[in-house]
Parts: structure tokens; sequence; C-alpha cells
């Protein structure tokens, strides 16, 4: 049974830092690459950030870029999103979504099949 289990949300200030985990288990097939999504209220999903497992290469939204770095630990099965300089409108329900199609990154949620429950991020004062 594929699972994905997101942790490390929670309330911080403005321009504080957290860091976020993925860890995944249960995968017959491999997956290729690893990307975290957020979903604020009222809002789309929107992709934020994706690495692929092989090599490490990423890609990030032009919003994080600079402030949000992602990382895996292919020992741990386990994906992490570092998050700095932290703003309000970074408040949102952070997903990590896994994708066993295809090589070539992107924050498109429809390329990734296998998603966690989220866990909630928000900044405020």
């Amino acid at each position: 049974q594929v699972q994905l289990v997101e942790s490390g949300g929670g309330l911080v200030q403005p321009g504080g830092s957290l860091r976020l985990s993925c860890a995944a288990s249960g995968f017959t097939n491999p997956y290729y690459k690893i990307g975290w999504f957020r979903q604020a209220p009222g809002k789309e999903r929107e992709g934020v950030s994706s690495i692929r497992v092989s090599d490490g290469s990423t890609i990030y939204a032009e919003s994080v870029k600079g402030r949000f770095t992602i990382s895996r630990d292919n020992a741990r099965n386990t994906v992490y999103l570092q998050m700095n300089s932290l703003k309000p409108e970074d408040t949102a329900v952070y997903y990590c979504a896994a994708s066993s199609s295809g090589t070539i990154l992107g924050l498109g949620p429809q390329a990734y099949a296998y998603w966690g429950q989220g866990t909630q991020v928000t900044v405020s004062s």
C-alpha cells in the first residue's frame, strides 16, 4: 500500500522557518519524482517544488525561489522542504506527491498519481 506521510507543519511568525518532511513507503514500482504542492482556502492547488529522485535535479515556483529548498534522502525514502523567510501568503495546506510516470520535472498536479494527506502551515504574527 503506497503511503506518503507529511510532517513538520505548524504555526510560525513571518520571517520564520519550517522544515516539512515527506516519508514514502509501499511503492512496488519506482517513483521518479516527488513534488510539494500547496492549497490555500478558496484557491487552486499549486506546485511549489519538485525533485528528481535519481539525480536530485530540482525546480521551484517563482514565488518560493530563493526561500525554499527541496532535498531528498534516498536511504530514508524521505523528501524535505526547507522553508525560510516565510510570508503570510505561504499559509496553506502543504501536500507531497509522487510520480511513477516519467522523469521530466514539472509542477502540474496532474502528473502526480500518489498524494499524502497534507500538513497545515500557518504564517501569522
